[in-house]
Parts: structure tokens; C-alpha cells; sequence
């Protein structure tokens, strides 16, 4: 069986060794050599050979083009992000005791200063009658220890005229240095006696302070029994119920602000040049609802994980229909800038794999040009990065390169 697996091996390498290289030989033995000659083709001294003609066919690509102009278009900024509070505080307690107010139910409307809890002032105000009525008679002392320092200032004159005296007498013979002595002595006790009623005049003084302090320490503690709206808005949660006890830190209500309200996205670092405080942005929630507003604030700070920036868009919301913590879409509109509409098949890439569109130029060739894509819309992309006038290849881009010759054919322009 081996040796007809080999004979038939050699019969198929000879049949086709004559039917490739003997391909001539084998067709005169077939014919018995009686094939005639082909005729010569007759052609002219000035034209080119027919094989130099198909080959020039070969090489030109046919193509479909459009031709382009640019427009001016916004270029806006598209984040996904959520609403946001304008404002929301913990009211909480500053000092202790028993609620003593009905409470305000979550979700009612509050003004600024509105009361929300109110304590049980307990002894707060007999402490302050106390502290009131020290003041008087801490004033009271304060003429009596002037009056001792003017006591005191005649004494020490007197002292020192006695002394002067003395010292004199001395210097004549008539008094003794005992006498000098006695009257030095009651110069500085005098000057002793001043500074002593000196003192008890800013004990006087300190004395008042301290009234006028405890008056206001006790004053301040009544005015902490009563816990007040710091902003108008809404109550997120229930105020303290009624005979609840509050301690310092105690929560007593939530409330929010929500007109206006904020949108509030993060801007990758590509995009951050292209917004500005002020511009016009406009956002869309799930549900539907759609606002405009004006960019509030731009961080100038980067989160450091995620190198992206804070933006906040604040929007009005009289009817409070947004609410905190919704997801939103949000356009900031930027600068705008021209550029081109082309279908999104007409993008190709070189062979660096860089992303562009294949042109037709005047002298039908094709030449790359890269561009960069603004916008995806349903009618095609936006490009920047071409000229004001272009006409680009929208059929057959991928079948030519730099430099190849074209036959473009031209569709209708989409302007």
C-alpha cells in the first residue's frame, strides 16, 4: 500500500511541474504544434504602451468626498453630577435643661431668626437679678477708696513738710537725729498708706468689672434658652420635643437651604481652562426637570486622588421642586470655535495610530490631516483641527495613504 502512496505522489508533482513551467510544450503536443502565431497589434509611434496604461489605472484609487466649511459652534463643557444644598446647619444647644416648646414638624418652612427650641430657664434669671444687684454696691466703693487715696496723698504731704522741717532744725543744732528719723519714717509709712488706698481703688474697679460681667455671662445664658432659625429655609428634621432634655451639643433641628440650589460636578483636568466663574450653564436631573444658572465657583485646588476640580452652578429653585443630593447632568457653556461637521466614518488613523480624516487636495492626492472631535451628535461628530475649507474623503479613506493619487467623486456639500 506504501508504494502507491508514493508512485501517485510523483504522477500529481509531474503533472503539475508540466502544467506551470511546461505549460507551452504541453499545449503544441496537445495540438499537434499546428497553433497559429497570435497577430501583432498595430500601434502608434506616439502612443504608450498598452501595459504602461493599465499600470498608471492601477495605481489611481477611486474615492468619495464631501466638501467641508467650517462652522462656529459652542464648545460646551458636559459633566454628570448632582444638586446640592446651598446652605445646611445643625442647630444645637449651648447650655442645659428641658425643652420647653411645642415642636415644628420636618418639612415646614422657617425665617431667619424664627424659634425652634426654647428651654426652661430654671434659675437663670434669679442669677441674674443676683448679679444686677452686686453692681450697685460694687460702684458704691468706688468714690469711698478715692477718697482714701486723697486721705492718704495729705498725710504723706504732711509727712514731708515734717521731715523737711525736721532736717533743718538738724542742720542748725535745734532738733535731734532721733526727730530726723521719727519724721523719715512717717514720710514712708504715708507713701505705704498711698499705694494701699491706689490699690483699693482698682479693687473698686475690678469690683464693678466683675458686676457688669456676671450681669452679662447671665444675660447670655437667658439668651441660649432660646434656639433660633440662623438662615429662612426648611426644617430637614423634627425640632426637640416638648420636655426632652437638652444638653450643650444637643441636636435641637436641621435646616436647609435650598433657594437657591447649587449643581455640583468635578472638571477633569482637560476641561478646567474652558470654564469660567460666571458662565452660562444649564442641568438636567433623572426625573426629567431641567434648570439654568450661572458657574458660582471654581476650585483652584485639585482632589488629589482623581485630579479633578469643584464646580458649583447655582440655579434657582422658587418652587423647591429640586432637592438635595439629586443626579444631574450639567453643560457649562464655554468659548466657541469652528469646526466641521463629517460622519463619523470618514475618522481613520495613520499608521503612527493617530486619529484623522483622509483630504482630497487640488492636485487629487490624498493627505492625512489629524483632528481632535468636539462633539458626538446624531448628525455626525464635530472636528476641530482643519482648515476653514476642506474636502474630505468620505468613501474609500482606508484604502489610500499620504501622497496616493485619487479620483474623487464629490457628494453634496453639508453646509
Amino acid at each position: 500500500m506504501r508504494i502507491f502512496s508514493i508512485v501517485t505522489a510523483i504522477l500529481v508533482t509531474a503533472t503539475l511541474y508540466l502544467l506551470v513551467f511546461e505549460r507551452e510544450a504541453l499545449l503544441d503536443f496537445a495540438t499537434g504544434g499546428d497553433a497559429a502565431p497570435a497577430p501583432e497589434t498595430e500601434t502608434s509611434a506616439d502612443a504608450p504602451p498598452v501595459a504602461e496604461t493599465a499600470a498608471d489605472d492601477a495605481r489611481v484609487v477611486s474615492v468619495v468626498a464631501m466638501r467641508s466649511t467650517a462652522q462656529a459652534i459652542d464648545n460646551a463643557v458636559l459633566l454628570r453630577g448632582r444638586t446640592e444644598a446651598q446652605r445646611q446647619v445643625d442647630v444645637r444647644a449651648e447650655t442645659s435643661g428641658l425643652v420647653a416648646s411645642d415642636p415644628l414638624r420636618k418639612g415646614a418652612s422657617v425665617e431667619k431668626g424664627q424659634l425652634l427650641c426654647k428651654i426652661d430657664p430654671g434659675t437663670r434669671e434669679a442669677a441674674l437679678e443676683e448679679a444686677r444687684a452686686r453692681l450697685p454696691e460694687a460702684r458704691a466703693r468706688l468714690p469711698e477708696a478715692r477718697g482714701r487715696v486723697l486721705e492718704a496723698e495729705a498725710r504723706l504731704r504732711e509727712a514731708e513738710i515734717n521731715d523737711n522741717a525736721a532736717k533743718q532744725l538738724s542742720a542748725d543744732g535745734f532738733a535731734s537725729e532721733v526727730r530726723v528719723a521719727g519724721t523719715q519714717a512717717a514720710v514712708e509709712s504715708a507713701r505705704a498708706g498711698l499705694e494701699t488706698a491706689r490699690a483699693g481703688v482698682e479693687s473698686a474697679r475690678a469690683g464693678i468689672l466683675g458686676a457688669e460681667a456676671a450681669i452679662a455671662a447671665a444675660e447670655k445664658e437667658i439668651e441660649r434658652l432660646e434656639i433660633r432659625a440662623p438662615f429662612s429655609g426648611l426644617l430637614e428634621t423634627d425640632t426637640a420635643e416638648l420636655g426632652s432634655l437638652m444638653q450643650p451639643g444637643g441636636l435641637c433641628a436641621t435646616v436647609i437651604q435650598l433657594n437657591p440650589i447649587k449643581l455640583v460636578a468635578f472638571l477633569p483636568e482637560t476641561e478646567v481652562a474652558k470654564v469660567e466663574v460666571g458662565a452660562r450653564a444649564g442641568g438636567r436631573t433623572n426625573a426629567g426637570q431641567t434648570v439654568e444658572g450661572q458657574v458660582s465657583f471654581i476650585s483652584r485646588s485639585s482632589d488629589m486622588e482623581t485630579r479633578t476640580f469643584r464646580v458649583e452652578v447655582s440655579v434657582d429653585n422658587n418652587d423647591f421642586s429640586l432637592r438635595d443630593g439629586q443626579t444631574a447632568e450639567i453643560l457649562i457653556g464655554a468659548e466657541g470655535q469652528r469646526a466641521h461637521l463629517l460622519p463619523a466614518s470618514a475618522l481613520t488613523l495613520n499608521d503612527e495610530g493617530t486619529l484623522g480624516v483622509q483630504t482630497a487636495t487640488a492636485e487629487n492626492t490624498a493627505q492625512f490631516a489629524p483632528v481632535k472631535i468636539l462633539r458626538d451628535t446624531a448628525q455626525g461628530v464635530w472636528l476641530s483641527g482643519l482648515p476653514e475649507e476642506v474636502a474630505v474623503i468620505t468613501v474609500g479613506q482606508e484604502y489610500v495613504t499620504s501622497g496616493v493619487a485619487i479620483k474623487p467623486t464629490f457628494q453634496e456639500d453639508n453646509s
